[in-house]
């Protein structure tokens, strides 16, 4: 799904695509007036970036973080960069990339970090200064929003300084997104855009951008590797997020053509939480030998656990990994703590604590949480990425049973839906022991229930696959290349609440009326048919809002009045208060609903007045209030 924000009123020299990552983030272009067909002209943007105080750096990619110093820190300039030279805007307060998150590792409490996983959190303000969410008083703090918008803009004007001739104002533009973001995250993606200057933009969910990367790496050779009737799995594990994706292969008129089926739940569970999990482990072996370690230092053993994953899992020949760290104390380089991680280490610890072999038949665990607990990332309460991938296969068993050619090729008995193909995304799967790990488990699945065994997709770029696949896409969006088809990825409900005399102890049960069904085209909009309903205005209400990713049958103005647990899942409320226009705050207004899904998954109801066509919009989104 894509969002296109604004029609751009230049021809584009060239297609722009960027990853936005947890961890890291990476700009790559077509140029449009170089390629021909599936014959791409691409390259990838080096990325000025502060190094070392005073220290430029030309990088491929720009690390998602963001280090906010005291102002006594640094010396004048010494955060400078190249298109701040002459003076141009204001003394930048904060720097972004390696910088950051190298001094950020020694001075966690000045480090934002997960800036994406936040902008995508429900339980807080996402346009609030909360981050780094642990920082004491006198750190200034910055929003999940400011931070996205601080990434795009530095990949903005790094563009601008290297194109003066091609602004980036005038390219055609794709930022991508976790294809589990819900419409709040991705409406939030975009304000970050727009924050950054990004004047025309479209959205794109990261699985389809390595997949389009696939397909424009193999320069034709993927319609040999792939044939009508395959069911692709995408597995991206990122720094934050495990996302998956079906994508089905169709062959209309002779062509190959794919179509993404299913998008996975939205988990908060990457390479953020194995460097924590790595983290508290070096502090047990340190506890061990009676060295006790604060929060403080734990969040900068943290940092210093992450550059050990990725050296050991990355590359066998090495064998060990030191980790430095800092006192607290005066004496900060004697102080200092120093161990290390071995790869036997690292492995077995991730390999058996989030890849599991596991049956096809387990599912992640929950627990009874707490009354009480730290405000932090919700992140996913079972580690195990193979228990979440077995979860999402067994509740997508019949993705693919009404498309054309797939009659059939499924056993009756199957308890879930094979795939038979794997593209792997992500960081992570830079450790080929951890892309085995999941390919055999897969496999296991599959010999067990009878079927083939799955590929792997091979040659991706697991760090600039997402960006390199956007800018493709946004080149495909000309008329050239491949293109994905899909339509809404889930089914999308709002509340309606039952007109009925109060009862004690009792609230009114409500019913889930659907008002964008399954693979709902981007960019197309319906009336509900033959419904009225009425609009509370001018006074605060909630809107409840729910998704399906299994519910495909539901069409637009089904009212459901029960639902298992498994087959809804309510999403963020909406509180807001719809303008009166004229009339008395608490009217109901007799209203006819129109839905409309926006390229990007944004979910929009238009409620328009029987009388005399007055319109209201209520979209999934975090403004206070909406009125039009």
């Amino acid at each position: 799904m894509s969002e296109n924000l604004n029609n751009n009123a230049h021809t584009p020299r060239y297609a722009i695509g960027i990853d936005l990552g947890t961890t890291h983030s990476a700009l790559s272009y077509v140029d449009l007036q170089a390629s021909d067909g599936e014959k791409t002209a691409q390259s990838v943007l080096g990325v000025p970036q502060l190094t070392a105080p005073g220290t430029v750096e030309e990088l491929p990619l720009l690390p998602s973080f963001l280090y906010l110093p005291h102002p006594d820190e640094l010396a004048p300039g010494q955060l400078a960069l190249p298109w701040q030279a002459d003076g141009e805007g204001e003394a930048p307060t904060a720097v972004a990339g390696e910088m950051a998150r190298s001094r950020g590792a020694t001075t966690p409490i000045r480090l934002v970090s997960s800036a994406k996983s936040w902008l995508c959190h429900p339980g807080v303000d996402r346009r609030a200064a909360i981050l780094p969410n642990d920082a004491p008083e006198e750190v200034t703090r910055v929003s999940p929003l400011e931070a996205s918008t601080r990434y795009l803009s530095h990949l903005r004007q790094a563009w601008d300084a290297a194109h003066p001739d091609a602004p980036f104002t005038e390219q055609a533009v794709t930022v991508t997104i976790p294809a589990s973001f819900d419409p709040a995250a991705r409406e939030l993606t975009a304000d970050a855009a727009k924050a950054a200057g990004y004047q025309a933009l479209t959205l794109l969910e990261e699985p389809q951008a390595a997949l389009y990367s696939w397909i424009q790496g193999s320069e034709g050779r993927w319609r040999k590797e792939v044939k009508p009737g395959d069911i692709i799995l995408v597995v991206d594990v990122g720094g934050g997020t495990s996302d998956f994706s079906l994508i089905a292969v169709l062959e209309r008129d002779g062509v190959l053509e794919p179509h993404r089926v299913a998008v996975g739940d939205h988990i908060l569970l990457g390479g953020d939480n194995m460097d924590l999990a790595l983290a508290h482990l070096v502090a047990r072996k340190l506890a061990a030998n009676g060295t006790q370690l604060d929060a403080w230092q734990l969040r900068a053993l943290t940092y210093g656990c992450r550059a050990a994953k990725e050296a050991l899992l990355a590359d066998a020949s090495v064998e060990s990994w030191p980790i430095v760290v800092p006192s607290r104390g005066s004496k900060l380089i004697g102080g200092s703590i120093r161990t290390e991680l071995t790869r036997a280490e690292v492995s077995t610890f991730i390999l058996d604590g989030f890849f599991p072999q596991v049956e096809a038949s387990a599912r992640p665990a929950v627990r009874t949480r707490a009354g009480l607990t730290q405000l932090g990332l919700p992140y996913a309460q079972d580690a195990a990425v193979t228990r979440h991938l077995a979860s999402f296969l067994a509740r997508q068993l019949g993705a693919t049973s009404e498309l054309q050619g797939y009659e059939g090729r499924q056993t009756a008995d199957a308890t879930f839906l094979h795939p038979t193909a794997v593209l792997f995304n992500g960081g992570v799967f830079k450790s080929e022991l951890l892309a085995k790990r999941v390919m055999d488990t897969i496999n296991d699945w599959l010999y067990l229930e009878g079927a083939e065994p799955a590929r792997m997709l091979g040659g991706a770029d697991l760090d600039l696959a997402v960006a390199r696949g956007a800018a493709y896409y946004s080149y495909v969006r000309r008329g050239s290349g491949v293109r994905i088809r899909g339509g809404t990825a889930r089914s999308y409900y709002v509340a309606v609440e039952s007109s009925m005399p109060a009862i004690p102890g009792m609230e009114p049960p409500i019913q889930a009326l659907c008002v964008a069904p399954f693979g709902m085209e981007e960019g197309s909009e319906m009336e509900l048919p033959g419904q009225e309903f009425g609009l509370v205005v001018g006074e605060p209400v909630d809107f409840r809002f729910f998704g399906s990713s299994t519910r495909r049958q539901d069409q637009i103005g089904d009212m459901l009045d029960f639902w298992g647990p498994e087959e809804l899942q309510e999403l963020n409320a909406i509180q807001m208060t719809l303008s009166p226009e004229g009339r008395q705050p608490g009217d109901v207004v007799q209203v006819r609903l129109h839905a409309q899904a926006t390229e990007s998954g944004t979910l929009e109801l238009l409620a328009v007045s029987n009388d005399n066509g007055q319109r209201w919009k209520v979209e999934f989104d975090v403004r206070a209030t909406v009125g039009e």
